[in-house]
């Protein structure tokens, strides 16, 4: 019999390592996340695997899976408790040690095993953990999953049975290197500053960068899991003005950013300037349209209007379709929808046949990058970039709001919108275009301007978008019609960054 799980306990007390404690909200929406010692101990951490392992059963799988940590002062402790609650509940764990998110997700496929773990806290800061789960390969958990699990962890409602067993499997990066550089080598010798912010990806992203034949400037490449720089986040400028600056000193032809884990890419052209992810994938779109005629794509709500208006993709044939914010809810659309591929403003990016097997990898996104600019006939990554119609975006903004009010925030902002679009008002001063309301909600006006807000899913916090092809005034106005109905909501709290 084991204990139900507390919502909190106080450390250093006999209760706090006796008993599991485990924070509710730790379950997001497509994955889990918490602050080790304050939200989950190592007990909540082997009820976890208690329950994930009742759930596999219960969904009919074959209890056999794929574990990995990434590179963080506590990730291996916390895979271990995981792993014994894993092997109480009968499953046969396929572990591959210390590896990047796309990693565990390859294991899946090269080993045969129909479920994965992978303990990562992403590019959260130190203090934070979680676990990336999915039973039916290339798909992580959506929200019914995460419930059904949540239920059976806070119930102790456990399906416990003696017949696990652990494997482990030495040396398994080399295989996932191998597979994932097992292509043609680049005509055109590029220098790529390769930065990973002292994170997971930091052991294998020069590796590959130089199999494919690229000359590596290495960034922040060893492994320190304090993060002395900054943290490995390609959407935070700290670590995107430090690749711009080793890109100018060395004259790169481009910069590529992985974050904690290596699910993503950020980019810096060869001018040190950023390009956004949603501009990438446009880039990419283009490029794979011309080869695949027609081609499909799915893209986040937080992404740039050009998936649907650029000249270049209509010409081609393609077609863009966005859906929900989320690695989990991306993956599953893409595969669903048989997509070539699907790129997120977050930089994860899911490529299918013939690039990738669906699921996000930061390496492989960051291998097409490359390809890109191979076939791009003595271009450089800016004049792709430039070549792109002009639009006016923000960076992905992230006021703080708690777990507990975020979504109610966002349900009364979507009908704050709703109403304004049913009674013809305007929104910075021009009438609402449409509202896309599949996640948060989307607000274009009459000239293309828009601005987004939804609840992050694996933080405290709400995301704001927006973005004109307009101007950098109407990008601000828009920016200015969406803040000024959150700022009517004193639950949120100060942004992390601004335009």
């Amino acid at each position: 019999m084991f204990p139900k799980p507390k919502p909190e306990l106080i450390p250093n007390t006999y209760a706090y390592e006796s008993e599991p404690m485990v924070k509710a909200t730790g379950f997001r929406e497509y994955d889990a996340r918490w602050l080790f010692g304050k939200e989950i101990n190592l007990m909540g951490i082997q009820a976890l695997g208690m329950g994930l392992g009742t759930l596999i059963a219960e969904m009919g799988q074959k209890q056999e899976i794929v574990t990995a940590h990434d590179f963080r002062g506590y990730s291996a402790s916390i895979k271990y408790a995981l792993i014994s609650g894993l092997l109480a509940s009968g499953c046969k764990v396929h572990d591959i040690g210390l590896a990047v998110t796309p990693m565990a997700y390859f294991a899946q496929f090269e080993l045969d095993v129909p479920c994965v773990a992978m303990v990562t806290a992403s590019h959260n800061d130190n203090g934070w953990t979680g676990v990336k789960m999915g039973a039916n390969r290339p798909l992580t958990f959506g929200p019914d999953e995460m419930n059904r699990l949540k239920e059976i962890v806070l119930n102790a409602d456990f399906k416990l049975k003696p017949a696990g067993g652990y494997q482990f499997h030495e040396n398994f990066p080399a295989r996932y290197i191998a597979d994932i550089t097992n292509r043609p080598k680049l005509k055109r010798k590029l220098k790529v500053v390769v930065a990973c912010g002292n994170g997971t990806a930091g052991a294998f992203a020069p590796k590959v960068m130089e199999a494919i034949g690229c000359e590596v400037i290495p960034l922040d490449v060893d492994l320190d899991h304090t993060f002395p720089k900054y943290n490995p986040n390609p959407e935070d400028m700290e670590m995107l003005h430090a690749i711009r600056d080793a890109v100018l000193e060395h004259k790169a032809d481009v910069g590529l950013g992985f974050d904690g884990d290596g699910d993503r890419c950020g980019v810096v052209d060869n001018t040190g300037e950023e390009i956004f992810a949603d501009k990438v994938g446009v880039m990419l779109a283009r490029d794979m349209s011309a080869i695949h005629k027609n081609a499909q794509f799915v893209v986040d709500v937080k992404s740039t209007g050009l998936f649907v208006t650029d000249p270049v993709l209509q010409n081609q044939g393609a077609h863009a379709t966005y859906w929900k914010t989320g690695h989990s809810y991306m993956k599953r659309r893409t595969h669903e929808l048989k997509a070539l591929a699907g790129f997120e403003k977050s930089g994860h990016f899911f490529f299918n046949a013939p690039i990738g097997r669906g699921y996000d990898d930061g390496l492989v996104s960051a291998i097409a990058v490359c390809e890109m600019l191979d076939r791009a006939a003595g271009k450089t990554m800016a004049d792709l970039k430039d070549a792109l119609p002009k639009t006016w975006s923000s960076p992905t903004m992230s006021p703080h709001c708690a777990d507990e009010t975020k979504y109610g925030i966002v349900t009364q902002v979507v009908k704050h919108f709703e109403d304004v679009k049913a009674k013809g008002g305007k929104v910075a001063g021009q009438p609402i275009r449409d509202l896309v309301t599949v996640n948060g909600v989307r607000v274009t006006c009459e000239d293309g301007s828009w601005g987004l807000v939804r609840a992050s899913s694996n933080k405290p916090e709400l995301v704001v978008v927006v973005e004109s092809p307009v101007s950098e005034q109407r990008m601000r106005d828009m920016f200015e019609a969406m803040d000024s109905v959150l700022r009517t909501h004193p639950e949120v709290g100060e942004y992390n960054q601004k335009i």
